[in-house]
C-alpha cells in the first residue's frame, strides 16, 4: 500500500520461540512476528489471517502489538503514522508517491536498526511513515504498517492460502535458496515474470487475447482496465457497483463482477475471479508501463504461489483435492 498502494493491505515471534538463550531487553529487535516458527537457519514460517481479502500477520513492533499487511504491490516498508512518529530528521520532499490506484501524499521516513524474522535479520532499514488510520477503521484492526518489496525481495516468498501461512526463505544474489530443505510440497509448475521497478508483471491470456497483468497481494479484488479491448471485456460479467477506499483514504465507485477464461499458459489457468473494472491510467503513468489489469487476492486464493524476485520466477504448488 504505498508505491503500489491498493484497494487495501502485514510482522513476528514470541520470545519463547526465539530460542535457547535469553537476550537483554536492549537487544530485542524492533519488529517481531509473534507467531513465527523456525523451519531452518534461513527460513521462517509465519501464519497469517485474512481480513477482507488482505493477508495480515501479527507483529510486535517497538513495544506495540498489532498487524502488518503483506503487500507485493508496495515498494517499501510502511509504518502507520497513527502509531509511529518519523525520526527527527526525515525526508519530506513534497513529492507524491504514485500507487496502483492513486497518489499517496505526506510521506515521511523512519529509521530502524534491524528487522528480524525469527533468526532472519535485516539491518539498517528505512520505513516510510504514512497515516493509515482510515484503513484501521475500515478493517477494524490495529494496523501497524505494510511489508512491501524492499523487504520481500531478499527472500523466496511462499504464499499458501490453503494453510494460511507465509514462508520466507533467504536467497543469495542469484535467487538460490540458502537451504534445500524448505518445502515439504512439490513444485508442479512455474512461469517467468518481468519486474518493472517493484511490480511483478505477468503475460497472460483472457480468452485468446494476450494481456499484461500486475501481481499484487494487497489487491482485494482483481482489477481490469476499462480501456482494454472489447474482446477482453466480453469475458467480464458485471453484477454490482462497489465503493472502494484506497490507501490515501479516497473513495471511488467501481463496477464489480467476475472475469472468466484467464490463463497464464496452457497448463496454468483460473476459474472465474472477482474483478472490478477501473481506470489504471495513473498507475501506468507512474510505472511507465501499460497494464491491462491487476491480479490480487483471487489469484493467490486459487494458486499456492512462490515468488522469487531475483530469478523473476513464480512457482506453483498443487492444491490438495478436498473430498466432500
Amino acid at each position: 500500500m504505498h508505491q503500489s498502494i491498493k484497494i487495501i493491505i502485514t510482522l513476528f515471534i514470541s520470545a519463547r520461540l526465539f530460542a535457547t538463550e535469553v537476550s537483554p531487553p536492549e537487544a530485542k529487535p524492533p519488529i517481531i512476528f509473534t507467531k513465527a516458527e523456525i523451519v531452518n537457519a534461513s527460513t521462517t514460517r509465519i501464519p497469517f489471517k485474512v481480513v477482507d481479502q488482505l493477508i495480515i500477520v501479527e507483529v510486535e513492533l517497538l513495544n506495540q502489538e498489532g498487524n502488518f499487511i503483506i503487500d507485493t504491490g508496495s515498494e517499501s516498508l510502511i509504518l502507520n503514522g497513527n502509531h509511529f512518529k518519523p525520526t527527527r530528521k526525515y525526508r519530506d520532499d513534497g513529492k507524491n508517491k504514485s500507487g496502483v490506484h492513486r497518489e499517496i501524499e505526506s510521506i515521511k521516513e523512519k529509521y530502524l536498526d534491524s528487522l528480524s524474522f525469527n533468526r532472519l535479520s535485516l539491518k539498517k532499514l528505512n520505513a516510510d511513515v504514512i497515516d493509515l488510520s482510515h484503513i484501521e477503521k475500515a478493517k477494524k484492526i490495529r494496523l501497524l504498517g505494510i511489508i512491501g518489496y524492499s523487504i520481500l525481495k531478499d527472500f523466496e516468498v511462499f504464499i499458501d492460502m490453503h494453510l494460511n501461512q507465509l514462508t520466507l526463505t533467504r536467497i543469495d544474489k542469484n535467487g538460490n535458496k540458502l537451504s534445500d530443505k524448505v518445502y515439504a510440497e512439490t513444485i508442479n509448475d512455474s512461469i517467468d515474470f518481468e519486474l518493472k521497478k517493484h511490480t511483478i508483471i505477468l503475460e497472460a491470456f483472457v480468452g485468446n487475447k494476450k494481456v499484461k497483468f500486475g501481481l499484487d497481494t494487497a489487491a482485494e479484488y482483481n482489477q481490469l482496465n476499462k480501456k482494454v479491448d472489447s474482446e477482453i471485456l466480453d469475458y467480464f460479467y458485471p453484477s454490482k457497483e462497489l465503493k472502494l477506499t484506497g490507501a490515501s483514504g479516497k473513495r471511488k465507485k467501481v463496477l464489480a463482477g467476475k472475469l472468466y477464461r484467464v490463463k497464464l499458459n496452457d497448463s496454468i489457468y483460473f476459474g472465474p475471479m472477482k474483478t472490478v473494472l477501473t481506470n489504471l491510467r495513473k498507475m501506468n503513468n507512474a510505472f511507465g508501463t501499460n497494464l491491462d489489469g491487476i491480479l490480487g487476492f483471487e489469484f493467490f486464493a486459487q494458486k499456492r504461489t512462490i515468488i522469487n524476485y531475483k530469478k523473476k520466477k513464480l512457482y506453483f504448488i498443487k492444491s490438495p483435492i478436498i473430498k466432500p
